[in-house]
């Protein structure tokens, strides 16, 4: 075993070796969102209508998917009057949103406005966005280089940043959530309560952008609880960490009242407008989700029957969302009096696969979501690649169903290669809920214990 200075030249090598790794799949990140930019700017530009909407936007955004949320709700949410969000308006009887209200949590309504300052179309609002929204990306990349090698391509060069990295504004809430992973993994000069605590914010944040990565914070106060992996083998199982959990949980909390409580205060109903939205929004076909294209033609094809397939989908979704994140931090307690570790990256991915399930809504865009999980656990590639392939089905199948809908052309093949997609990433997301669950931590190899050694003079005769 290498010792003095040559242990240092070692590590020495292996630190700039990391280095240039990381700098590698961040330039790698920065070529792929210029790709995923060019590939939406495809239904942007001139000429553009009296509301700064591009004419091709209506033409190509299903026939050529390049079709994106930031580029549509540049109307419709007074973006392009730059109307300061959430401070007015409000939500009407039929679900519209109505002055300056949007449908996200606060510090994505930010970002939207943030990126219309300076816009007078649509095509100016997709390129600032782009520009707000990539240095996140880059974070991410840089983040997972360091903690998961060159599993970290996946994200940085993969098909979903292609597809989704300006589709919505998803970036932020990925790096927040692979941020708080960041800190209690790679931080560790620092105690793991400090950790704990700035992860929990970092998740408080993400909660504020696009409310999943909130998910995390019951099984981040699961792994400080428990002292994660600094604990000592002899330590009592009783002697746990319960003021640490909850200051995790105070963090979070603490964290997201402070977000959204000057919007409450300063104009409530547009506040509260983005809640409602999203409770009034149904499974329908947009939402590619297993209720639609599962429970829904169970129902006869009427008013009537449609408003009570909304209601049972109302209840069944959040009971079995809660079901799976019951589930989830059951067999992560097993997984911790089997190890002695808590799971709390693999818990908080199998939360999150069932969130995904069974959620009224699964935009394509949330495999940005899952992408670090893949990245961060040891999960086989083919049952990667097999996500990826269900997922593109969505991803491009589903705009070429509507155009296919919408120009009268037979509509089989398409919607054929949806039901694929639907139906191979719900089986799939039941098989990542458990792997997920028992795969170790990418890099992590189990170090056995040290071969005891005797000095001769210390061995006794056995009579």
């Amino acid at each position: 075993m290498p010792t003095g200075l040559a242990a240092r030249d070692l590590l020495a090598g292996r630190v700039r070796r990391r280095a240039a790794l990381a700098a590698v799949v961040v330039l790698l990140c920065g070529l792929t969102l210029a790709l995923a930019y060019v590939n939406k700017a495809r239904c942007a530009g001139a000429p553009f209508d009296e509301n700064g909407r591009s004419t091709v936007f209506d033409i190509a955004k299903d026939s050529d998917v390049c079709y994106s949320d930031i580029q549509f709700l540049w109307l419709g949410r007074d973006i392009n009057e730059h109307v300061f969000p959430y401070l007015g308006g409000g939500i009407t009887r039929d679900g519209a949103l109505v002055g300056g209200a949007v449908e996200y949590p606060v510090l994505s309504g930010l970002l939207m406005w943030l990126g219309a300052v300076g816009a007078d179309n649509d095509a100016e609002f997709l390129l600032h966005s782009a520009l707000v929204l990539a240095p996140f990306a880059l974070l991410t990349a840089w983040m997972l280089a360091r903690l998961a090698g060159r599993a970290a391509l996946l994200w940085a060069a993969g098909p979903p940043l292609v597809l989704y990295a300006f589709h919505n504004w998803e970036l932020p809430v990925v790096c927040t959530a692979v941020a708080a992973v960041y800190v209690v993994g790679a931080l560790t000069r620092y105690p793991l309560r400090t950790r704990g605590i700035l992860a929990a914010v970092l998740l408080g944040l993400g909660f504020c952008l696009k409310l999943y990565p909130g998910i995390s914070v019951l099984p981040l106060m699961a792994y400080v609880l428990t002292g994660g992996v600094e604990r000592d083998r002899d330590q009592s199982d009783r002697d746990f960490d319960i003021r640490g959990a909850l200051l995790v949980a105070a963090a979070a909390v603490g964290t997201v009242v402070a977000v959204n409580l000057p919007f409450a205060v300063a104009g409530y109903e547009g506040w509260r407008a983005s809640i409602t939205f999203q409770q009034l929004r149904q499974a329908d076909i947009t939402t590619n989700s297993i209720w639609y294209w599962g429970l829904r033609p169970m129902f006869a094809q009427d008013v009537q029957s449609e408003a009570v397939f909304q209601q049972v989908v109302s209840i069944a979704s959040p009971m079995l969302v809660i079901a799976a994140f019951a589930l989830a931090m059951w067999l992560g307690w097993r997984r911790y009096l089997m190890t002695g570790v808590f799971p709390w990256v693999g818990v908080s991915g199998a939360m999150l696969c069932g969130f995904l399930l069974f959620h009224k809504v699964h935009s394509p865009q949330y495999t940005l979501w899952l992408v670090p999980f893949l990245v961060l656990l040891e999960v086989p590639w083919w049952l990667i690649g097999s996500y990826l392939v269900a997922d593109a089905a969505i991803g491009i199948g589903v705009f070429r169903y509507f155009y296919s809908m919408g120009s009268g052309t037979s509509v089989d093949l398409m919607e054929n290669i949806v039901q694929f997609g639907v139906w191979g990433r719900a089986s799939l997301l039941v098989v990542l809920f458990f792997v997920f669950l028992w795969a170790l931590p990418r890099g992590y190899r189990p170090v056995p214990p040290p071969v005891p050694r005797y000095d001769p003079g210390d061995l006794v005769p056995v009579a």
